[in-house]
């Protein structure tokens, strides 16, 4: 797919150039003088804080509120809307979520080139965030991978650890409690990969309800073993009281526990699920709202501010302009690019999330794999 060829090829060039100096934010005419992000709590908010939100309010004094319900922001939003009470200003989202908002006509379509800013050779900033616009209404921020982790010190693996995502399933020469989201998204597809499907096939299978029995049959063999998660910092957390040896998260939050917290992990990155994240703006905010989103959206989504975030965790920017800029870690100052999911010793088997298939079965999906839990 074009796009993975993208995410790949970033990688190549995450090799620090230089600073890029961002002008003077102009003022913000007729804006609201607070804000309420959403976003995912954990890791993962702090580095946008420290990237976007630290350096915004240092600026303009604004006051910025953040709840960390991304998990939940498409049935919130829903709700909300039926409401007639929007009280987010901007959401952070998975680009499938995005696509389901903006379907819905609940996030606004973004003109990209006339809202947020240009790269700094001038690029207009469609063309430098390219495929990774999925949706008109999404605003790409990172490009992150789901994967698994795993305890380097389980006496019962004697001396094994674990090269294949199959490992996940296979209790046998890799006995313990396991911990997956607690939802269907990536579990549906790595059980079909290890019940024996083609990755090229995976969508296609799942298309039918014979597909999804074969994926929930395989989730079986291991359910009694695993421990559910809803929030992406519970996993490694599980790993680190040694109540699991095997999970799955987002490979930014592994990277915090293992490179900052000294955790003894190790990334499995076989078949990671390559994923984006950006932000959606809900539809029909005030006019004064509105402004203040903007004004913040061209700031913390220019090349720097997102290079600046891979300062902190190891996500990689969805900009192209963005990716030359990636360096050392703010704190530990260890180079960032081979925590990224696209570096190439990272992505030698990679497996492409289908935004468009889920943004169109993700409901009923959701509905199947719940029922399925509750047996």
């Amino acid at each position: 797919m074009k796009l993975r060829t993208v995410l790949l090829a970033s990688a190549a060039s995450m090799a620090f150039t230089g600073q890029v100096v961002s002008e003077d934010l102009p003022p913000c005419d007729n804006c609201v003088d607070s804000m309420t992000l959403v976003s995912w709590g954990g890791a993962y908010q702090a580095s946008q804080v420290k990237a976007y939100s630290e350096p915004y309010i240092a600026m303009t004094g604004v006051n910025v509120v953040w709840d960390e319900s991304s998990n939940e922001a498409v049935a919130k939003l829903r709700a909300m809307n039926e409401a007639g009470n929007v009280t987010w200003d901007l959401v952070d989202v998975v680009a499938a979520d995005a696509i389901r908002l903006c379907d819905e006509g609940l996030a606004a379509p973004i003109d990209h080139s006339a809202v947020l800013a240009e790269a700094p050779d001038g690029t207009p900033a469609a063309e430098d965030f390219g495929d990774m616009i999925v949706s008109e209404c999404f605003i790409p921020q990172i490009v992150y991978s789901t994967t698994a982790a795993y305890r380097a010190d389980v006496a019962e693996w004697n001396g094994k650890e674990p090269d294949s995502i199959c490992a996940m399933f296979d209790l046998e020469n890799f006995p313990g409690k396991r911990s997956l989201e607690k939802r269907p998204i990536n579990n549906m597809e790595w059980a079909l990969l290890c019940d024996g499907v083609a990755k090229e096939d995976v969508y296609d299978v799942l298309e039918t309800d014979e597909g999804v029995e074969q994926a929930l049959a395989k989730l079986g063999t291991i359910k009694d073993q695993v421990i559910w998660w809803s929030a992406a910092a519970e996993p490694p957390q599980l790993l680190a009281d040694g109540e699991v040896v095997l999970a799955s998260s987002y490979n930014g939050r592994f990277f915090s526990a293992i490179e900052e917290q000294g955790q003894p992990f190790k990334m499995l990155w076989d078949a990671q699920v390559f994923d984006l994240d950006g932000w959606i703006v809900p539809a029909d905010l005030p006019e004064d709202r509105l402004n203040r989103v903007m004004h913040f959206l061209k700031f913390a989504t220019d090349t720097q501010r997102l290079a600046d975030q891979a300062k902190y965790i190891s996500y990689g920017p969805a900009r192209a302009s963005s990716a030359p800029l990636v360096g050392k870690h703010a704190e530990l100052g260890i180079d960032m690019a081979p925590h990224m999911p696209t570096d190439p010793a990272n992505a030698k088997n990679t497996f492409l999330y289908n935004y468009e298939w889920w943004a169109d079965n993700r409901d009923d999906l959701d509905a199947k794999f719940q029922a399925w839990l509750a047996q």
